[in-house]
């Protein structure tokens, strides 16, 4: 898949103090990077290095104290977000859940139920339909949380830690999920494609599926490394274990140390 090398999205000089009584607390400071249309970028950094907070001003639900994020567009993009726990709606089905997003937009429900078919096969979840959130994994909860972020079609999907509550071996089967359903929404010709910016405490995580991966300091959040992630896609399980993957991670580690 080739990238465009014009971004859609930069982001300049951003700082944020949140006020407390101590002077304030810095949460990031002097942030600036740029994102090409369909790339796959993942944050990466220890906790509280403002990561989260990154995401929620990109969402355009916190205000930054200085700088400026500029969307390269006359418009502004829609965003689709998908949090660490997947907030699914207990008293809707997989089905209905997914398909909130057209209700809001006012869609009739026959073309909301074929929009969300679409969006139950991309992630694998044919024949739960019907299903209950509580009858769920963890894991196919998330695919009902990233359907439904993905319906309405967002030219920019975050992600914020989506698989951190799950367990070893199912996150890192969502890891190739993730990464089919993604490069599945890219436009077979040029077109502006699905962007997706994701933050992680996983190292292995942002080598699997970012294009580059930048990390953030202590807070307050600096961008100390900007690192393009030249690993062939589609990437299979077994790529983590080769001598280039392994010399990206610790230049990753040796980062975040």
């Amino acid at each position: 898949m080739t990238v465009s090398k014009f971004p859609i999205l930069t982001v300049q000089d951003l700082s944020v103090v949140f006020p407390d009584n101590n002077g304030g607390l810095n949460a990031l400071d002097d942030v600036s990077f740029e994102v090409c249309p369909q790339e796959f970028i993942c944050f990466l950094g220890p906790s509280g290095s403002g990561k989260t907070t990154l995401l929620r001003i990109l969402a355009g639900l916190l205000r930054p104290t200085e700088g400026q994020v500029h969307f390269v567009r006359s418009q502004q993009p829609k965003i689709g977000m998908v949090f660490q726990q997947s907030n699914l709606m207990p008293w809707r089905t997989v089905m209905d859940n997914i398909k909130l997003p057209l209700e809001l937009e006012g869609m009739g429900e026959s073309k909301a139920r074929v929009r969300a078919q679409e969006m139950i096969e991309l992630v694998g979840l044919q024949g739960f339909e019907d299903n209950w959130p509580r009858d769920l994994s963890g894991g196919m909860a998330q695919r009902v949380a990233l359907a439904r972020a993905l319906i309405h079609d967002p030219d920019l999907l975050l992600l914020d830690e989506p698989f951190g509550s799950l367990d070893a071996i199912t996150r890192e089967r969502m890891w190739t999920e993730l990464s089919r359903i993604w490069q599945a929404r890219q436009p077979v010709t040029d077109g502006p494609g699905k962007t997706v910016i994701m933050v992680t405490h996983s190292i292995n995580e942002s080598l699997f599926l970012a294009d580059r991966v930048l990390v953030l300091t202590q807070r307050p959040g600096r961008v100390k490394l900007d690192l393009k992630v030249d690993l062939p896609r589609p990437r299979k399980e077994d790529i983590r274990y080769t001598p280039h993957f392994g010399k990206l991670a610790r230049k990753l580690r040796e980062a975040i140390e």
